[in-house]
């Protein structure tokens, strides 16, 4: 039976916002073509504008696009005649079109972990793998992972043609390699995902405080590989941090949107049930003996979520734990955090020193203008914390994190 949208771009808007990731791994496992696989989703979009206009939606849209797309892709896979060179099997994709059509409401397989895993192979470079699963899996804009590695547009977008183009050139193969070879992937499956969490997270662009379908399937990208490797301590210490974090989501912004930072969250709001079961991830994974990047942000996270209020908060270790990060996994933000961490456990002078030499690193990150302001305002710099506020505000895509930086500059 059919139903009528009473807004169609913004429904088919939010179809893909939520399946995009599934339904393009599904196409790719049967294409072996990333381009084609986009391209022929594109069409799908493209024709569901005009078919659900006249008819409604399908009571599957998901699997309405991905019947469209197949027959989307064997109408390109003709039109360009390149069926013995770079196409896949075209009668074999015939044959799977006509599978789909005999079922009224075809299952979707879940290809993503294996996509994630092709995205991730070693012949790419750490920030290709990176960047092109973030696209094709988390269904990312350029713009969106740009700005995610404090890079430009063009630049991104020119590294994942590039990795395309590797990837259907080299033969790499469409799988999840077997357990042994896990580890020259692992880092960087763990970090795409962590990454597709902090964009749905951190809600890195409009009025979305939270895209919480990318953090949700961030979550159960982790919970799979949990099963698969049941005894990496990275894996438990990344969905760990996950789940700590995600469930202070019903405090994070006010009935008006507005951001509302860790100090000034109501913590009766917080999920328990899910900050318990992170707690247990956490300890399962310290209980290896093998510490790691995650585990210790999550360890971190564990000192916010246990004090019973913002002033309990135990700075000193939270400090300690970023000097460890550090030295384990240094980087700009790391140092940004631990500069944070430095103040609030009681040495703003020597913080506000460490923001000064991260300035030529993080001039066009958001949070670093905002953490510059916060101490500038503390030591009485109404000017720099003016300054710092608006050059945060000028920074930020988000509309929550807008309001509340707005708030705090006013305020001065």
């Amino acid at each position: 039976m059919k139903q009528l949208a009473p807004d169609l771009k913004r429904e088919i808007q939010r179809i893909m916002r939520d399946d995009r990731g599934r339904l393009l791994s599904a196409l790719i496992r049967s294409l072996g073509d990333f381009e084609l696989a986009e391209d022929a989703l594109s069409d799908a979009t493209e024709r569901a504008l005009i078919h659900w206009g006249r008819n409604g939606l399908p009571s599957r849209p998901d699997g309405w696009l991905l019947q469209v797309a197949r027959r989307a892709a064997i109408d390109r896979i003709r039109m360009r005649k390149r069926h013995a060179a770079r196409a896949p099997d075209l009668t074999l994709l015939m044959q799977e079109d006509e599978a789909a059509r005999a079922m009224d409401a075809p299952d979707i397989p879940d290809e993503r972990l294996r996509l994630i895993f092709t995205c991730c192979h070693p012949a790419l470079e750490e920030k290709t793998r990176v960047a092109l699963t973030l696209r094709t899996v988390g269904g990312l804009t350029t713009r969106e992972i740009a700005r995610a590695f404090l890079d430009t547009e063009v630049a991104m977008g020119q590294r994942l043609l590039r990795a395309k183009t590797k990837i259907a050139g080299s033969g790499i193969p469409y799988a999840v390699p077997d357990r042994p070879d896990w580890d020259q992937r692992l880092n960087s499956v763990l970090t795409v995902i962590y990454l597709i969490f902090n964009e749905g997270w951190t809600a890195g662009a409009g009025t979305e405080p939270i895209r919480g379908t990318l953090c949700d399937e961030a979550i159960w990208l982790t919970r799979l590989m949990t099963r698969l490797a049941p005894d990496e301590a990275e894996i438990e210490g990344l969905l760990a941090l996950m789940l700590l974090s995600h469930g202070r989501r019903s405090a994070r912004y006010d009935a008006l949107g507005t951001f509302l930072p860790l100090d000034a969250q109501d913590r009766t709001l917080w999920d328990r049930p899910m900050i318990d079961e992170g707690l247990a991830f956490l300890d399962m994974a310290v209980a290896r003996r093998l510490p790691g990047p995650f585990q210790l942000q999550a360890a971190i996270n564990a000192l916010h979520v246990q004090a019973e209020t913002a002033e309990a908060t135990d700075w000193p270790q939270i400090l300690l734990l970023y000097d460890r990060l550090a030295a384990l996994a240094p980087s700009p933000v790391v140092d940004l955090n631990r500069a944070v961490a430095l103040a609030e456990a009681g040495a703003p002078d020597r913080a506000r020193r460490h923001l000064d030499a991260l300035a030529r690193d993080l001039d066009g990150y958001q949070p670093f203008h905002a953490a510059r302001a916060d101490l500038a305002r503390r030591a009485g710099d109404r000017s720099m914390a003016i300054a710092a506020y608006d050059r945060a505000i000028g920074l930020t895509t988000s509309a929550a994190d807008r309001a509340w930086l707005l708030q705090k500059r006013n305020a001065l």
